[in-house]
């Protein structure tokens, strides 16, 4: 007897294909059943094809009409099985007829003649399952799947996926199969899993997404295990499965660090569409748990992957990477021996928002960028009272420049005025990472001055006098990959004493300025063109070569290259006066004149290859790597190693031995070793 084909429901054998399917096979010829030793089922229309039915599922099944999937057929064939073994229905009460049998003993499902009136499959079809099959589902549960069977069912490697998903803990809904609905389901944050018969894998529906991700199963049959011990008999229970044990000493992220993991192993290339509702949930539990600068990587690689599908030029593959090798860095820095303050990795100390109550910011200028058919300003305003700096973005549709977006309205100034200007408010509140808003309605109240760039009398955290000091500072932060997530944490207002040379490099259509301060230490102020700001170049070298009065002060954000303090600008104070180069107009009084046209240093142009190659996993996905990768590998370790940078060279050996091993796991630490010591090696040179 194949109970798995009683088992099923009309809206089981719906969910497994569609409804139109089922429909038709119920006015599908009747077939001729016979039954393999193996429990093998075959049907065998008159005149037409020969449908097979091996236990296992609809998947196994076959049919000679060609067609491509599960076809009508198939499908007539369980509908008439069914029929020919339902339970007899009570006798009727005596009246002066009584009713033929369902199916007479020449009925065509045995004996091949012609057809009733209506069909056993139509039959069947409105009858629903069988008694036996719905008293043997309510009775039934999931959690008696054992691990053998699961790994019989979705393969080692994808038990392994699952594994992974408990470690890093999940929570699920679980629903108890009753009368009413004889079929137990779990709803995952990534999919709704349904267990159709009772006792066999082959008949589990799942709306998974991600390449129909089977390891969802083995995350069902788990959470049903943990309802039936901790709620037992009740119809529905929430449940948390896995994770890292209340009191522990995990770092919160485990489930941050699962999904990074799903994203490392198929890449944005193979994830597709569906994995919203894993990132959402990631997100909810880093939002709980209050820790604000994973939470923002989550978000910034849930941008990334949403730009790939998108086909938005936002999309780089080595931000993806470094958003994945963030979580880790994050997770490693709190749950090693020698743990790092969890409140600055983690960033629990900070709030969602803050309400500024009323607050003076002074604008430092405001850079613009464009994406795609998108333009993006960033206007940086310097809250004293709180020493820091905080940026307000703003993003408009269409390919206006940076003249034409000066004009547009933000509150109730213009971008022009804000980016140059001096702010009062009473409505602004501010993110954990320092980003601002300003209200807009009518009991809001922003008003916006003219400012002369009086710089001077900022916070000596935001003003840099001693260049030299400025250097040491950035030598002493932590790691970029564990810093807090603060948007404008390396901007800064520079004191200009004199401006040494200024100079273009065509080729790379940059212009660069080396400025002193009053010891004669050096800095470059280095900017480079784009369409979004036409006048940016033009109008930076008019205010450093004197045409606006002699340059004071340059905002901008502060780096290391080549161990030299760079300057990208924002702003600049000269005479009496704010400028934004990026808000100017193309045009200016040819102060261009053409120097040096440095190309990369063959240092950085090789850790930015082997960055690259690296950032070409997330992308592709580790399971999916064409087979001359790793001949690529060992080709960038050696380029690595004859420059000297002999620890970045071993992260990327180890990496590729990880991969040649085949153990997915230590692939992925190895990857995570591997990118973090070249984004470090990158940030030092």
């Amino acid at each position: 007897m194949r109970t798995d084909l009683l088992g099923l429901s009309a809206d089981s054998l719906a969910a497994l294909t569609n409804r139109g399917l089922v429909k038709r096979a119920a006015k599908e010829a009747v077939p001729e059943l016979r039954t393999d030793a193996d429990s093998t089922v075959h049907g065998e229309f008159p005149g037409g094809p020969v449908a097979s039915l091996p236990t296992g599922g609809l998947d196994v099944a076959r049919c000679t009409c060609g067609a491509t999937g599960v076809c009508r057929h198939v499908i007539a064939v369980i509908l008439t099985y069914q029929h020919l073994h339902a339970e007899p229905a009570p006798p009727p009460a005596p009246t002066d007829a009584t009713t033929s049998p369902a199916v007479p003993t020449d009925s065509p499902a045995v004996s091949g003649g012609a057809a009733p009136s209506a069909s056993p499959a139509e039959t069947s079809l409105s009858a629903g399952s069988t008694g036996a099959g719905r008293a043997e589902s309510v009775a039934w549960s999931p959690a008696q799947t054992t691990d053998d069977e699961l790994t019989a069912r979705i393969g080692a490697r994808l038990m392994a996926a699952a594994r992974r998903a408990e470690r890093a803990g999940y929570t699920a809904r679980v629903r108890r199969a009753s009368p009413a609905d004889p079929v137990p389901q779990v709803e995952l944050a990534t999919a709704t899993v349904r267990f159709l018969v009772p006792g066999d894998l082959g008949f589990v529906h799942t709306d998974s997404v991600a390449g129909s991700r089977d390891d969802v199963i083995a995350l069902a049959v788990w959470a049903f295990r943990v309802a039936d011990e901790l709620h037992p008999g009740v119809p529905e229970a929430r449940v948390d499965v896995g994770g890292q044990a209340a009191g522990g000493a995990g770092s919160g992220l485990e489930r941050a660090l699962g999904l990074a993991g799903t994203v490392l192993r198929e890449g944005a290339a193979h994830l597709g569409h569906g994995l919203e509702a894993g990132i959402a949930d990631v997100q909810r539990h880093l939002d709980a748990a209050g820790l604000r600068w994973p939470l923002l990587a989550v978000g910034d690689l849930a941008e990334q992957l949403a730009s790939y599908r998108d086909r938005s030029t936002q999309y780089r593959p080595e931000l993806l990477a470094s958003h994945v090798a963030e979580l880790h860095a994050r997770h490693r820095a709190v749950t090693r021996p020698d743990a790092t303050l969890r409140s600055s990795v983690l960033g629990t100390a900070e709030a969602a928002e803050t309400p500024l109550r009323r607050a003076r910011l002074e604008s430092l200028g405001c850079r613009v960028r464009g994406v795609g058919d998108q333009r993006i300003a960033e206007v940086y305003l310097a809250h004293g009272d709180n020493a820091m700096v905080l940026v307000l973005r703003r993003q408009w549709d269409g390919e206006e420049d940076g003249a034409a977006l000066a004009r547009r309205r933000i509150a109730t100034s213009t971008l022009a005025a804000l980016a140059t200007g001096n702010a009062v408010t009473e409505s602004a509140v501010r993110s954990a990472s320092r980003t601002v808003r300003l209200a807009t309605g009518r009991v809001s109240r922003t008003t916006v001055s003219p400012s002369r760039g009086d710089w001077g009398g900022l916070p000596p955290s935001l003003l840099v006098t001693d260049y030299a000091a400025l250097g040491r500072e950035l030598d002493a932060l932590p790691l970029r990959p564990v810093r807090p997530r603060i948007e404008a944490e390396l901007v800064r207002v520079l004191a200009v004493a004199r401006v040494e040379a200024i100079w273009y490099a065509p080729g790379d259509q940059r212009l660069d300025a080396v400025i002193t301060d009053q010891a004669g230490h050096t800095a470059t102020v280095t900017a480079t063109h784009t369409v979004a700001a036409p006048g940016r170049l033009d109008a930076l070298a008019d205010v450093l070569a004197g045409e606006h009065g002699e340059p004071r002060f340059v905002s901008g954000v502060v780096g290391r290259t080549a161990g030299g303090l760079v300057v990208e600008p924002l702003g600049l104070a000269a005479g009496d006066r704010v400028i934004v180069p990026d808000l100017q107009p193309a045009g200016g009084s040819g102060r261009l004149e053409a120097g040096a046209d440095e190309r990369p240093e063959p240092l950085a142009a090789v850790l930015i290859e082997a960055r690259g190659l690296l950032a070409e996993a997330a992308h592709h996905g580790l399971s999916h790597l064409p087979p001359t990768y790793g001949e690529r590998l060992a080709a960038a370790a050696q380029r690595l190693t004859v420059l000297g940078l002999r620890r970045a060279a071993q992260a990327v050996t180890a990496f590729a031995a990880a991969r040649a091993d085949g153990s997915e796991e230590a692939a992925e630490q190895a990857w995570v070793d591997a990118y973090l010591r070249l984004e470090v090696a990158l940030d030092v040179h």
